[in-house]
């Protein structure tokens, strides 16, 4: 069966229906601001590779509904704050506008996403941790979300 609409069309799409943050926007509100929760989506190879955003927390984009979603077997109390607004990266921002949408479809309305997502993070010097150490860090906070 021919692709019909391609994987463009629906970033374009998702773009145009949720919030989206630069990466100046969201390093100039991650410390100043306690309402503001990054939401790392990618796989967890990425993170094994590449790191994180220090005080992400990790939802792998194939869990996103189930974690989020109170009703779910799966649910992870760490999404259901409502006075948060969760910002969704993946790596380039195409999964995180994607997913980002999906939750607004859910009926989430505290949801953005950053685009550009962790390679433009890491481009623009912004600070990373590596999953080892995030891990560490987390475990003496709260338990991870992963």
């Amino acid at each position: 069966m021919p692709i019909t609409k391609g994987f463009k069309a629906l970033v374009d799409e998702a773009n145009a229906q949720v919030t989206t943050y630069t990466v100046g926007q969201v390093r100039s509100r991650l410390h100043a601001d306690p309402k503001l929760q990054l939401v790392d989506i990618r796989d967890i190879r990425e993170l094994e590779r590449e790191g994180t955003v220090p005080g992400s927390l990790f939802a792998p984009r194939g869990m996103l509904e189930f974690w989020f979603d109170p009703e779910s077997p799966y649910y992870k109390p760490a999404f259901g704050d409502e006075g948060k607004e969760y910002v969704l990266y993946c790596g380039a921002g195409w999964r995180s506008a994607l997913a980002a949408k999906t939750l607004q479809d859910m009926g989430m309305t505290n949801v953005a996403h950053m685009d550009g997502g962790f390679g433009a993070w890491s481009k623009a010097g912004a600070p990373t941790e590596t999953l080892q150490s995030h891990r560490a860090r987390s475990s003496q906070r709260r338990p991870l979300a992963a």
